[in-house]
């Protein structure tokens, strides 16, 4: 089965966005098929309020202009409500343990979390000691939302995923990981050009090779 022959179920087995590594092929092109729909109701200007009522919580240790504007604008469109949090502003850039943290949030009616941070532990973490949905707004590992960004703006200009090849030029670190995964697990070829000594970690890019084209 391709991208294009998938038919949307309406629903994904995993409740956290940590990475794509714990994403199948069918999980990613079920979240694509969707922000396809979304895009349309957009400029439609037809109602998509999926998540009015809700909340979700943006913590932000590291700043960033497109991912604060992206993540409120989106949640905006959904109907829900989007609550700024810097780790400058908030318990846990003080030491407070991360468990406080979402629990608290939890206790304040908070129905998700997006955090953009440095450490991934930081965010599995989050998902141990949560019952709510975690987003990676980028670690210094991943960053999963950009590259399902990416995949869906190269489908849009293509009409297709399998068998297209991606070149990344940069640091084989967050961008590079995620695009490895994301990329082989809907059928593309991925090519890291990285400076000596920034080279991605062996692990993850045999991660990406025994995923890749939907093996895990």
């Amino acid at each position: 089965m391709t991208f294009n022959e998938y038919k949307p179920t309406g629903k994904i087995n995993n409740k956290h966005m940590l990475t794509l590594r714990d994403y199948t092929t069918e999980e990613m092109w079920e979240i694509l098929k969707c922000a396809i729909d979304l895009k349309k109701k957009q400029y439609a200007k037809e109602s998509h309020e999926y998540l009015k009522g809700k909340t979700l919580a943006m913590i932000f240790a590291k700043s960033s202009t497109r991912t604060r504007i992206s993540f409120e604008q989106g949640i905006r469109q959904l109907g829900g409500v989007p609550l700024f949090l810097s780790t400058n502003d908030i318990q846990l850039g003080r030491g407070e343990p991360i468990r406080d943290t979402v629990r608290v949030l939890q206790r304040m009616n908070i129905d998700g979390i997006m955090i953009r941070t440095f450490l991934q532990s930081d965010l599995e973490e989050l998902a141990k000691w949560g019952n709510i949905p975690i987003i990676n707004g980028l670690t210094d590992d991943y960053h999963p939302c950009q590259v399902l960004a990416d995949i869906l703006t190269v489908y849009e200009k293509f009409g297709t995923l399998e068998g297209l090849k991606l070149t990344f030029f940069g640091e084989g670190f967050n961008m590079a990981n995620s695009l490895m995964l994301g990329c082989a697990k809907v059928g593309m070829h991925v090519c890291i050009c990285a400076p000596e000594g920034l080279q991605p970690d062996p692990a993850i890019v045999q991660a990406a090779t025994d995923g890749a084209f939907g093996k895990g």
